[in-house]
């Protein structure tokens, strides 16, 4: 009887592994958008993780986890981001960008929509939405993934990123001009084409 009583104690509670493993399919969602490679997403979420790991009380105690290890990970990516850029340069993005171009090998014959393309567009839509929130600071990046995708609001947002509510919004206004000028950028140099 005391086993089954042990037994429902530490299934009331979630460990720090289960909380985090179900946190894990939307962390890297987020994580390849702020890192701009699965396998970069892969390396940021890990080591959010063993950070996070380090102290799990506080983030099992804490009353929004994604939040929390949201954060864990948007820091790590921009520690990381920072660590590469005193590195050697490198065109890291070359590749993304020719996938993303649209058309050609991936797309439908001459152009045609419609019909179901093996999730191609998806991930041509994907891969521009990385190249895109690349272009952005992290902070930048880390407030319009989580109110534009993620939903919260900006106070919600400037919580969790610990800025003030001003802030957070000013953030997310330069972001969005700064999108829109990429768009309209990019639209002007296909149509010269």
């Amino acid at each position: 009887m005391a086993d089954a009583r042990a037994s429902s104690a530490s299934s009331a509670a979630p460990t720090f592994d289960e909380v985090f493993c179900g946190l894990l399919p939307r962390l890297y969602r987020r994580a390849v958008m702020l890192a701009g490679s699965r396998q970069s997403a892969e390396d940021v979420v890990h080591e959010a993780y063993l950070k996070l790991a380090a102290r799990p009380q506080r983030f099992l105690a804490h009353p929004e986890p994604y939040a929390y290890a949201f954060t864990a990970v948007l820091n790590v990516a921009r520690d990381t981001y920072r660590k590469d850029r005193r590195q050697v340069l490198v065109d890291g993005m070359e590749g993304v960008e020719e996938a993303g171009a649209g058309g050609g090998a991936g797309g439908a014959p001459g152009g045609a929509t419609g019909g179901w393309d093996g999730g191609v567009e998806r991930r041509q839509s994907e891969i521009e939405a990385v190249r895109l929130l690349g272009k952005l600071s992290h902070r930048q990046a880390g407030i319009v993934i989580l109110v534009d995708l993620d939903g919260y609001t900006i106070d919600q947002a400037a919580k969790i990123m610990k800025v003030h509510r001003g802030t957070a919004a000013r953030h997310r206004a330069r972001a969005l001009d700064r999108l829109r000028a990429y768009l309209v950028e990019s639209e002007h140099g296909q149509a010269g084409r």
